[in-house]
């Protein structure tokens, strides 16, 4: 359940890999605030770190800093690899 304490139709992280199939894949994360209230309503700011956190670990998308406070959401395609920081 979001922030508002009803049940949503799509999870978050669905919503969230929906608008970056609309914006051919990267978004910045202040320009995903409007869509996803849109799609999903109402959620916090845990909320999206953790749906992030979650499609990160899956491999779905990247997620990175561009500046102190603007984060980059990029979905994965096959072909891309990201390596960890003791893998470089």
């Amino acid at each position: 359940m979001g922030s508002n304490n009803t049940w949503k139709i799509a999870p978050l992280t669905s919503c969230i890999l929906e608008i970056l199939d609309k914006r051919g894949g990267v978004i910045l994360e202040n320009d995903l605030d409007n869509p996803l209230r849109e799609l999903y309503g109402d959620f916090s700011i845990t909320e999206i770190n953790r749906a992030l956190m979650s499609l990160e670990n899956q491999g779905l998308v990247h997620v990175s800093w561009v500046s102190k406070t603007r984060r980059r959401i990029q979905k994965m395609t096959q072909d891309m690899v990201i390596m960890g920081v003791e893998e470089d």
